[in-house]
């Protein structure tokens, strides 16, 4: 890569930790899928003064782009279109025609036929102001981005709304301005791909990396970023390739990818296949979420759930069209519920206590009984903090696996970390062993 940018979050509610940024690790990941290095984020509040240091920081790094994002509304705290203009050294414009077309947003989404409230009508007309020589972008919501083409003294500028919703609707307008397409005119095709693996620890991973630096020609042409999370990890591969080429991948493929970037990644996935075949579980960049929509086809699924509360049924419907195959849940957390819903009997939980195989499979029996399915997961554990023992400490998780026509598969696995890592972690294995026992 080479062109790199800046983005800079504004707003005092996301620099003090009242709401959490979900604009700079969006766009950042849509400035690589153009091959645009994003050297930093920085927020920063609604101070003209803190925003302009934060421009001249990215400026004096070298930076090619700028992507600003808040500051855009009608309110008197909203200035970063003041500011930006101020440190490019452009004068404010007022332009009529965009006031007209954020009045007629107003007044569709108020249902107002005649003239707008003083107060909206002011808010409007601020936010009608553009920096001499720049582009305004058709807002989305009421607020117009701004998009400022890169000279010899400043780097291109994009400057788009707080919203997260308006930002991502504005963003296709946004990368279509010559200021954009300006950065990234010169930029190499990249291709990226993910590979996605479970209980594959980063020292396994490095060692093999290491390998491959050794073994695979035009290694360097690669760029690879790894990042767990919970419970998997994921390999993020960028090169540069002619798009015309196949997706790299596995020799299996033809005809050979045609770039250096393409030839070595193909090596890279048959390495990694070959020494960590057992666990990696996606090499197109797939989730255990799809793959298991997938595998899920034509059955129903069903949960009981004791430590994590409802959290699998919670992963399992996330998905838009997710009816097709989750039927429901119980979530048994005491061991009335578990006994008088799932009919797991009150001797074994007295026996083997309730976090147990023994108790797991009658979950998963119960569940897939009581809800009619033909395949049914269970979760019982010690999230803790409190709760261990010597025998079962804290992070000791149960699990039921049954499907129908096959003996119930029972699993146990201690996980590390506080209530939450426990439950997440435990809400991740659930779906792998669901996908393993489907699978099989």
């Amino acid at each position: 890569m080479n062109a790199r940018a800046g983005i800079i979050v504004t707003g005092t509610e996301v620099l003090t930790g009242r709401i959490a940024d979900r604009n700079g690790p969006w766009v950042s990941e849509q400035l690589l899928g153009f091959g645009v290095d994003v050297a930093h984020i920085t927020l920063c509040g609604d101070r003209p003064d803190d925003l302009t240091a934060q421009l001249r920081f990215l400026a004096d790094e070298g930076v090619d782009l700028i992507v600003t994002t808040g500051g855009l509304g009608p309110t008197a705290d909203d200035l970063t279109v003041a500011g930006v203009a101020g440190f490019c050294g452009l004068t404010l414009r007022h332009d009529p025609e965009l006031e007209q077309h954020i009045t007629d947003i107003l007044r569709r989404w108020r249902g107002i036929d005649g003239r707008l409230p003083a107060a909206a009508a002011a808010g409007v007309h601020k936010q009608a102001y553009v920096p001499d020589g720049a582009r305004h972008i058709p807002p989305t919501g009421t607020a117009p981005g701004i998009a400022i083409s890169r000279t010899d003294s400043v780097p291109a500028i994009i400057v788009l709304p707080g919203p997260p919703r308006e930002l991502r609707a504005m963003w296709p307008a946004a990368v279509a301005t010559p200021a954009f397409t300006d950065v990234i005119a010169a930029l190499p095709a990249l291709r990226e791909e993910t590979i996605r693996a479970y209980r594959l620890s980063e020292a396994e991973l490095a060692d093999t990396l290491r390998l491959a630096e050794h073994e695979i020609p035009d290694f360097d042409s690669l760029e690879i970023t790894t990042c767990i999370r919970g419970g998997e990890i994921d390999m993020v591969t960028r090169f540069a390739e002619d798009p015309s080429s196949p997706v790299a991948g596995s020799a299996e493929h033809s005809p050979q990818p045609r770039s250096p970037g393409g030839r070595a990644y193909a090596r890279l996935v048959d390495l990694l296949t070959d020494r960590h075949r057992a666990q990696i579980f996606s090499t197109d960049g797939s989730t255990v979420d799809d793959l298991l929509a997938a595998a899920l086809t034509g059955r129903m699924i069903g949960t009981a759930e004791s430590c994590t509360g409802g959290k699998v049924a919670a992963r399992l419907t996330d998905r838009a069209g997710s009816s097709a195959y989750t039927a429901g849940g119980v979530v048994s957390y005491s061991n009335e519920v578990k006994t008088n819903v799932l009919g797991v009997p009150a001797e074994m939980i007295a026996e083997h206590g309730a976090v147990s195989e023994q108790v797991a499979e009658a979950m998963a029996d119960g569940a897939r009984r009581v809800l009619g399915t033909d395949i049914a997961v269970s979760t019982t554990g010690i999230a803790g903090p409190d709760g261990g023992s010597p025998e079962k400490p804290v992070g000791t998780v149960c699990f039921g696996i049954s499907v129908s026509g096959s003996p119930t598969r029972t699993h146990t696995i201690r996980f590390p970390g506080d209530r939450a890592t426990v439950r997440a972690l435990t809400v991740t294995a659930a779906l792998h062993l669901i996908l393993e026992a489907v699978g099989s």
